[in-house]
């Protein structure tokens, strides 16, 4: 994975993470600090998200069955393959920012598509990534929280179960992957502000970038 010579010679700042870490705040946060664009991988092909209602939507019949019917196993095997059909557009999303020379809008892209291992066979210039870890217990506060678990019907609780069970089994098996790649990831439990985040993002960056010199 290349990189430019310093925070302001990076093009595009990867943020990969479980989900309910935090990605998005804090993405779009290093995004308006750094003056870059802000996108993330949900927005390029879908998978079966979150399946709890919200005052927009409904759970969608597809998705419900997914979590009621697969293991977690399964669950991991099915949302890694769509990671990894997902991964080209990814890539081009990627070499397209970083290779404008600074010409063109750098970018924060976010997303649990974003796989320590493929990351770290990037060989795009000017480029740094960072990826977000909290405790289950913390994941799970805010799982249950979005969801509404304590005013859920047991079927919901259910759907919801899985859906955990499947973001912490995915955030294991990353942080086994960026221990053993030494790849930068950071704390985003309780307590920590999105400004001190940005502040941890953006330092990740800046050695990465220092690392890897002009």
């Amino acid at each position: 994975m290349s990189r430019g010579a310093g925070v302001s010679g990076v093009r595009v700042v990867l943020i990969g993470g479980t989900s309910n870490v935090g990605k998005s705040t804090v993405a779009r946060a290093v995004a308006e600090r750094l003056g870059f664009a802000y996108r993330s991988t949900d927005l390029l092909a879908r998978h079966p998200g979150r399946p709890w209602r919200t005052p927009e939507r409904e759970v969608p019949a597809h998705v419900a069955e997914h979590y009621a019917s697969l293991t977690v196993d399964e669950l991991i095997t099915s949302v890694l393959a769509h990671y990894e059909r997902l991964w080209p557009r990814i890539h081009t999303l990627i070499a397209t920012h970083a290779t404008q020379d600074g010409t063109g809008e750098g970018l924060v892209l976010e997303g649990s598509a974003l796989w320590p291992v493929r990351v770290a066979r990037l060989d795009v210039p000017h480029t740094a990534a960072v990826w977000l870890t909290a405790d289950e217990a913390v994941l799970r506060a805010r799982v249950h929280a979005s969801g509404r678990y304590e005013a859920a019907t047991e079927e919901e609780r259910a759907l919801m179960d899985s859906f955990l069970a499947r973001t912490e089994r995915y955030q294991t098996l990353m942080a086994e992957a960026l221990d053993e790649l030494g790849l930068d990831r950071i704390d985003a439990g309780a307590g920590r502000t999105v400004a001190a985040l940005v502040d941890s993002v953006l330092a990740a960056v800046a050695k990465q970038a220092a690392a890897d010199g002009p």
